[in-house]
């Protein structure tokens, strides 16, 4: 399946920690290598590298990996193509504006015969039924909201609802993000993590790299890293149980509603074991 990274915090952050263990799965450790891309948001801007190379082998994702880009808010996603060819323009994480912000999605899974109406304001360029599913969540909140943005609560209710009509066609993971909040959406494999006070000594599972965290962060900062399966092997991660929308903030999840969805039971096996991919 392919493979999601995200990041939020209390504080602008490097994620070149988790991105070096993230991007060894593209073609390294793990069989995906159909391309990559990683989105900084940097205030009201957005950084994006995209590459359709193997992320394990990409000069891009080298310079990201040594490139201390601090953000509030990252994704990141590695592709193992199913529907769209390998192609810059079929490469996640997808943008899009929406009331005066930008916006950044990621998704993990197949949806069969999605076929959605769509207004013309957002219409994909490339040919995956991840970015034409971008592109009828951000067309259904512009028509339901207007040109106004709702509040946290009635923006994640929608995206609930979203969430469970597009995840009955199939597995949809994904990661969508304002610059603000994070939302994540598990329809078979997602985990988390948030680190904080005292931090830990943190060991990558695809790369032998380890990092003490007290070294490189304040008391005060709390990061919390969400990939499809964990990137550490000494520490506890939780998994996010399937059907669940999450939003975080802060570094840490927060509850605006009810979050239950559909799940997609596909086993939760090693990273490269599911045939249902993006």
């Amino acid at each position: 399946m392919c493979q999601l990274l995200g990041m939020n915090c209390n504080v602008p952050t490097d994620i070149c920690f988790s991105f070096s263990g993230f991007r060894a799965r593209g073609g390294l450790t793990d069989h995906h290598r159909d391309g990559w891309g990683i989105a900084f948001f940097e205030g009201r801007g957005v950084r994006v590298f995209l590459d359709p190379a193997p992320s394990a082998h990409s000069p891009v994702a080298e310079l990201v990996k040594h490139y201390p880009i601090r953000s509030l808010n990252v994704i990141a996603h590695i592709r193992k193509a199913t529907q769209g060819e390998v192609r810059l323009e079929n490469t996640h994480p997808f943008q899009r504006e929406l009331w005066g912000r930008y916006w950044i999605f990621a998704h993990n899974g197949n949806l069969k015969d999605f076929a959605p109406s769509l207004s013309g304001r957002f219409t994909p360029v490339g040919t995956t039924d991840s970015e034409l599913a971008f592109c009828f969540i951000m067309d259904t909140l512009a028509q339901r909201f207007g040109d106004g943005a709702p509040t946290p609560e009635a923006l994640f209710a929608a995206l609930r609802e979203l969430a469970c009509e597009i995840g009955r066609l199939g597995e949809f993971n994904f990661l969508l993000s304002d610059g603000d909040w994070l939302f994540v959406h598990c329809s078979s494999r997602l985990c988390y993590i948030v680190r904080q006070a005292p931090f830990p000594l943190a060991h990558l599972s695809d790369e032998d790299l380890t990092v003490d965290f007290n070294e490189v962060t304040t008391p005060e900062d709390r990061v919390a890293v969400i990939a499809t399966t964990a990137l550490t092997d000494n520490e506890a991660w939780n998994d996010i149980p399937a059907g669940t929308l999450i939003a975080f903030q802060n570094g840490h999840p927060v509850e605006l509603g009810p979050g239950a969805t559909v799940a997609q039971n596909y086993p939760r096996t090693a990273a490269g074991d599911s045939s249902h991919n993006a």
